[in-house]
């Protein structure tokens, strides 16, 4: 559907100026998002570093940035969506999916059917069959064996990958020749396409990793000097930024810059700068900021516009249902075996899902970036029969806590209960917004007689997938914790899967699975087992529902704002298309510059791109440029299948989690 705004919002004079709204709702369940990415935190003073200072926009450069540096440019050992957001410049899947969550054959030749029998029809096997020209940037051909090694070193415990959770039903994987791949599952599903598409189904070279398919994958030289397939090939890091010339052997016209250039660890407020009202970079990743400092830079920006893409992300509160300070024989906290002392109780959880007012969140921090929710599928398609609604009711709050026994015994403020205070530790990343929610929260559930605690975490900690970094969100050694995340593809089969008693987090995985709350229910567990293998639309649509139903009565989640993806993008390119289902540079083939490019090509030998450095196998001379549709500012999001604050990644929770 067209998004229109509504009279309301035509006053707001952030919607008035500059904004354009992209929003991807209403995807149907049936015909099936991207770690949360969360910013440091917004210094709107703060001068630009040495390197952003360097900042020059012209015609043939495209200077993207983000708010966060990329570690590593192997999709599957990614630490963030900066890392998924770089990567995808270079590497591809079989397919992805539109702004209408459709998908869209990339290096497939064609999408898998029932009617081309490439779907089976008893739902056990898909086939995939390559286009036949395909080559990786260094001249080597892409084949069949490198979709299959792709699942292999996935898959390999070995290697600890962030997305293999979204390849645990197949069965096996074959190359039946060099341009078809037959997969088998375990048991019929109807999720058959997860595997390989998106942002977790990027195919590797296996030339190049097939030496790192164990314990060293982490240490592969190509994780940090790619070869793939997309429009644009690799070249080196100089002077903080990675850098990216158009690659020759792309199998269509494409790369309409001369270079590609990405800056990390850009404040959010210095970044809007750059790209609404300085002009000194074209694209900036995802802003989270206050609604108050964007109106100013909104009002005053003549060279970019805020496009708002409304997806599958959800800033939400988890409840912790393990006691995070005691401690196993093993010395594992926050185990499943001791439960909360405080938050075992349900009536607590309601009377904290009570004392919360989202609508206040959203009108005081996020303005027109966010709409308060209590549902966790809000994309494709959130529930229109029986919808999950919140209601903020202070007094309904405060009487659940009496019948719990939690009372104000000594009339300082804090309800107590057998001496002990209802005092609760709130963790969450550093950021603007997050530490301005924290404070609001606090305020709310004072108001309740609930003494919240505020502790705040540097994103790299946060959001880490060390074992051993215990302020981590899988550790959670904390009662409450804030982040974003949603379903990252639009069947939401796995993401859902994350509160099943399978998927806690805990010493014996390493904290690898993405269940941090440590919720488990053997009711919740066969729902979601019944939809795992439902191919019936509107049967497995509704134990999607009934499983969003039972987390929500029995509090497991607190959803708080539906969070829009918000990037900046400057007024001198054109050709981009932003999907809640994959990377913002997912179609970055497209992206040119409104005003020709000129003729003189920026040579890789320049100071910021040393020759020694570069590829070696440059190959054929790059085809003429392709004319590109010029950019939409609206766009058709009406969708038939069913994102994040910031991708910021974890084990198991892909780019998920912000």
């Amino acid at each position: 559907m067209i998004f229109s705004w509504s009279t309301s919002l035509l006053h707001n004079p952030l919607m008035q100026l500059r904004m354009a709204g992209l929003v991807a709702l209403s995807v149907a369940v049936t015909s099936c998002q991207r770690p949360v990415e969360t910013p440091p935190p917004a210094v709107p003073d703060s001068p630009h570093s040495d390197n952003i200072e360097e900042v020059v926009a012209t015609p043939d450069v495209l200077t993207l940035i983000y708010s966060r540096s990329p570690v590593t440019l192997n999709p599957h050992l990614a630490t963030g969506f900066q890392d998924f957001e770089a990567a995808r410049i270079v590497y591809e899947p079989l397919a992805s999916y539109g702004p209408d969550g459709k998908l869209i054959p990339i290096l497939a030749a064609k999408l898998p059917s029932l009617e081309n029998g490439d779907v089976s029809e008893d739902g056990l096997s898909v086939t995939w069959r390559l286009q036949e020209t395909l080559r990786w940037s260094d001249g080597e051909p892409l084949t069949a064996k490198d979709v299959v090694f792709t699942y292999k070193f996935i898959t390999n415990p070995a290697v600890a990958a962030v997305t293999a959770q979204y390849y645990r039903d197949i069965e096996s994987i074959k190359a039946e020749d060099d341009h078809t791949v037959k997969i088998t599952f375990k048991q019929p599903i109807a999720s058959w396409q997860t595997p390989f598409t998106g942002l977790n189904g990027l195919i590797l070279p296996e030339h190049l990793f097939k030496e790192f398919n164990n314990r060293k994958a982490r240490e592969a030289p190509a994780n940090f000097q790619p070869v793939g397939t997309g429009p644009y090939r690799y070249l080196t890091k100089a002077n903080d930024r990675l850098l990216f010339a158009p690659n020759e052997l792309y199998r269509q016209p494409g790369g309409n810059f001369k270079r590609v250039e990405i800056l990390g660890d850009v404040p959010p407020y210095v970044a809007a700068r750059d790209v609404l009202r300085d002009g000194t970079a074209d694209f900036a990743h995802n802003i989270q900021l206050e609604s108050a400092a964007l109106v100013d830079l909104v009002q005053t920006g003549e060279t970019g516009t805020l496009m708002l893409t409304f997806g599958s992300q959800v800033e939400r509160i988890m409840l912790n249902f393990a006691d995070p300070n005691r401690e196993t024989e093993a010395k594992e906290r926050a185990s499943q075996k001791f439960p909360h002392p405080i938050l075992k109780d349900l009536r607590v959880r309601q009377a904290i899902d009570y004392g919360i007012d989202r609508q206040a969140i959203v009108v005081q921090l996020y303005g027109d970036l966010g709409k308060p929710t209590s549902q966790l599928l809000v994309a494709p398609n959130p529930s229109e029969e029986n919808p999950i609604t919140y209601k903020h009711d202070v007094e309904t709050a405060r009487a659940l806590l009496e019948e719990a026994g939690w009372v104000d015994s000594d009339g300082d403020g804090i309800r107590d209960r057998n001496n002990q205070p209802l005092q609760l530790i709130f963790q969450t990343s550093i950021g603007t917004i997050r530490q301005a929610t924290q404070n609001l929260v606090k305020e709310q559930l004072a108001e309740i007689g609930i003494d919240i605690l505020i502790e705040r975490v540097r994103a790299e900690d946060f959001f880490s997938a060390d074992p051993d970094q215990t302020r981590s969100i899988n550790h959670f050694y904390a009662d409450m914790q804030e982040y974003a995340i949603g379903n990252d593809i639009p069947d939401p089969i796995i993401y859902m899967g994350w509160w099943t008693c399978d998927n806690i987090a805990a010493l014996s995985n390493n904290w690898q699975k993405p269940n941090n709350a440590r919720y488990c229910d053997p009711a919740y567990d066969e729902l979601w087992e019944a939809a795992r293998g439902e191919r019936d639309a509107a049967k497995r649509n509704d134990l999607f529902r009934q499983m969003e139903r039972k987390l929500a009565d029995d509090v497991a989640v607190l959803p708080i704002v539906h969070r829009a993806l918000s990037n900046a993008v400057s007024d001198r390119i054109t050709g981009y298309t932003f999907t809640s289902w994959d990377a913002s540079t997912w179609d970055i083939a497209n992206w040119r510059p409104v005003e020709p490019t000129t003729e003189t090509e920026t040579e890789a030998t320049s100071a910021d791109a040393p020759t020694d450095e570069e590829p070696e196998n440059n190959g054929p001379a790059k085809a003429p440029e392709a004319e590109v549709p010029v950019k939409e500012t609206e766009s058709d999001n009406t969708v038939d299948s069913t994102p994040g604050e910031e991708k910021t990644t974890k084990p198991d929770e892909s780019a998920a989690a912000e």
